[in-house]
């Protein structure tokens, strides 16, 4: 239990001892205790000259056991594989599971060493590999495993349960049993329990689920980690066009998607790539500079729209103590209705009819902003003592609120129709537009009332 207990920080601090010190028997009774996670920190946490080290004293696929376990798309992989020798590197390769084994190969610098790789592995491993690097990016084709176990329907149970037996430890998942026709086409599915429970004598096709829930190559990931979560399952197969199996989706790879999916809508709404922890801040500054200088010049046209009202506010000097609360207010409204339409595209099954989305989000903005302007006409009255002051303020406030309200919402929507990434209509872009919006329609409204305020 005491083991257990100990912080990462304890067991990296030791493992790393070992490591300098040339102790390889500690080190891998040590490293090889731990969980394949701890592991993946542990190495994460070591200097390069222990991993070097630890690259002469772990197997290829004892290695390959601690990338499974890393993150898609991190960087430091690269760096990983640049330290080890060509051989090696192959080796774990061929060893990881080959949807993982794609992604580490997608994300490399040097695709010349790629090619390397690819002619070093072994040739099977290289052709499963190759097949999934083909599909397009983001589908189901892409995040698939082809280690999965399928079975003829005309087996007995209990041929099929040795058949389990003999391909259980190359699959990466046994929880499912694909059963398929001569034709490798998918007929049905059988649980573990099944097999196990069921009497021998009987076939598969006759204890088989043929309400099989299957996704085809193409399919967007979204749309497959979605299935994937409302059905509950733990994995997911992947058909071709002649409805043959291909391969599985696994839940793990399905979390993954799902962080990506939830990284890439946060990264639009706050206008920056938030996966750019391991980036340089040079780098970091060139991701975020474009969005800065475009909402800069936006933010001038609000600068400059303000300029013209100059002999409106020298009449009315109170006005301009209002102007942040106008369109401080409406960009929170903007950005509230931008974050229920990112979550609404994100959601297929929800209605994504655009005209009905105009005329709620209209009466939203509507009821929203009376309810917010009738609150400030009573605040700025008792405040100022001025009534049409207030009127004045409220009224813009509803107005700005209502723009602002289908601005976050619509713009998304169209951006997609359009053919764009959603993204584009980011938080800090929704609050800008809505900046540029209420100010003009705050100085509108001032000054159709403007001989009521002088």
């Amino acid at each position: 239990m005491e083991f257990f207990e100990r912080t990462i920080e304890e067991h990296t601090q030791k493992i790393e001892k070992f490591l300098h010190e040339n102790r390889m028997a500690q080190f891998r009774t040590e490293f090889l205790a731990l969980h394949n996670y701890d592991q993946a920190q542990v190495f994460h946490g070591v200097d390069e000259e222990a991993r070097l080290k630890l690259y002469q004293y772990l197997s290829p696929s004892e290695l390959a056991d601690i990338f499974d376990m890393l993150e898609s798309q991190d960087e430091r992989v690269d760096i990983y594989f640049e330290e080890m020798e060509n051989l090696y590197g192959a080796s774990v390769l061929a060893a990881m599971y080959p949807d993982n084994a794609v992604d580490v190969l997608n994300d490399l610098k040097d695709k010349h060493q790629v090619q390397i790789y690819m002619q070093l592995m072994p040739a099977e491993n290289a052709r499963e590999i190759s097949i999934l690097m083909n599909y397009l990016e983001d589908t189901a084709g892409a995040i698939m495993t082809p280690e999965y176990i399928s079975i003829k329907r005309n087996l007995t149970l209990g041929e099929a349960f040795k058949e389990l037996r003999q391909k259980a430890s190359t699959a990466e998942t046994i929880y499912y049993v694909y059963v398929v026709d001569d034709d490798n086409r998918l007929s049905g599915v059988v649980s573990l329990r099944d097999l196990i429970i069921s009497d021998e004598s009987k076939r598969v096709e006759d204890v088989m689920n043929t309400n099989t829930i299957s996704v085809g190559v193409n399919d967007d990931q979204e749309e497959v980690a979605k299935m994937v979560q409302d059905y509950d399952l733990l994995a997911l197969p992947v058909i071709g066009f002649k409805h043959e199996l291909l391969g599985i989706i696994t839940v793990d790879d399905v979390l993954d998607v799902m962080k990506e999916e939830h990284e890439s809508d946060y990264s639009g709404l706050a206008a920056v790539d938030v996966s750019e922890s391991h980036e340089t801040p040079v780098s970091a500054s060139k991701s975020r500079l474009p969005w800065l200088i475009t909402l800069l010049f936006l933010g001038l046209g609000t600068s400059t729209l303000i300029s013209q009202y100059d002999q409106l506010i020298e009449s009315a000097s109170i006005l301009s103590a209002f102007v942040t609360l106008i369109t401080g207010t409406a960009g929170n409204a903007g950005t509230q209705s931008l974050a229920v339409a990112v979550r609404k595209l994100t959601n297929k099954s929800e209605d994504d009819n655009l005209f009905k989305s105009f005329i709620f989000e209209t009466l939203t903005g509507i009821f929203t902003g009376l309810i917010v302007g009738i609150a400030v006409v009573i605040i700025v009255f008792v405040w100022k003592q001025n009534l049409i002051l207030g009127l004045v303020i409220g009224i813009a406030m509803m107005m700005a609120i209502t723009v602002a309200n289908l601005a976050g919402a619509l713009i998304p929507k169209l951006m997609e129709r359009l053919g764009f990434d959603p993204a584009v209509a980011s938080g800090p872009f929704i609050t800008t537009l809505s900046d540029l919006t209420s100010v003009f329609i705050y100085f509108t409204v001032a000054s159709m009332f403007m001989g009521y305020l002088i």
